[in-house]
């Protein structure tokens, strides 16, 4: 895949473009300076992570809608390294089933769509058209180690935003580490610069497999002021 684009912004482009940014989140914040309570339940604190599903297929006009949020979150210099596979086909799943611990396959199965959360270590090749602020390149050409972390790192946050995103929409999401890496890859991404990071089920669930939240710790367990 390749979006490069070599154009430069000028000053009084930036200058612009700024202001017009600047002038929407301030909108934004007047219309909605906060989520109602429910909300805040919906996507997060009541939330709950799903191993059962309705038989009910999601349209692919939600799944390019849920892409169009997630795209939107923040990422280091807006790298974008996360590439999302909707994995909803018999062969498709047969393929994923290989790779999975015998206890998560039946959910995987069940679920309406399965997606791949992969990562491309060669993304950095893309930030002149991500920041065309300036030619970021240089500082990945030749480091593999920096580009794993950051696309690692970016991509996982962007796993996240997709999990949030879909609750927003309607959607229930399952997502599972009980897989193999080493086989998705190289069923899926072979010869590639991809690779996967977790696996997320997305659907309608069946609230009836649902057992009680379990515990949190608590602001003092775990937070500190530095």
């Amino acid at each position: 895949m390749s979006v490069t684009s070599t154009n430069q912004l000028n000053e009084a482009e930036l200058i612009k473009m700024r202001s017009q940014a600047q002038e929407r989140v301030r909108a934004l914040r007047e219309r909605k300076p906060i989520l109602d309570k429910d909300s805040i339940d919906l996507i997060l604190r009541d939330a709950r992570s799903h191993y059962a599903w309705q038989d009910k297929t999601i349209p692919k006009e939600i799944l390019t809608e849920l892409y169009e949020i997630v795209a939107n979150g923040a990422t280091s210099m807006n790298c974008c390294p996360a590439r999302f596979f909707f994995v909803t086909s018999k062969e498709g799943k047969d393929r994923l089933a290989t790779s999975l611990k015998e206890k998560n396959i039946d959910k995987m199965r069940a679920a309406p769509v399965t997606v791949i959360i992969a990562y491309d270590l060669e993304f950095w090749q893309q930030l002149p058209f991500l920041f065309p602020h300036e030619d970021r390149r240089p500082l990945f050409e030749g480091k593999p180690e920096y580009c794993e972390r950051t696309a690692f790192l970016n991509g996982t946050l962007q796993g996240a935003y997709l999990m949030i995103a879909a609750r927003a929409l309607g959607l229930d999401v399952g997502a599972m580490s009980g897989f193999s890496n080493e086989i998705v890859d190289q069923e899926f991404f072979a010869g590639t610069s991809l690779r996967s990071n977790f696996l997320c089920n997305l659907g309608y669930a069946d609230e009836s497999a649902l057992f009680q939240k379990l515990p949190r710790f608590a602001f003092d367990d775990v937070c500190s002021f530095i």
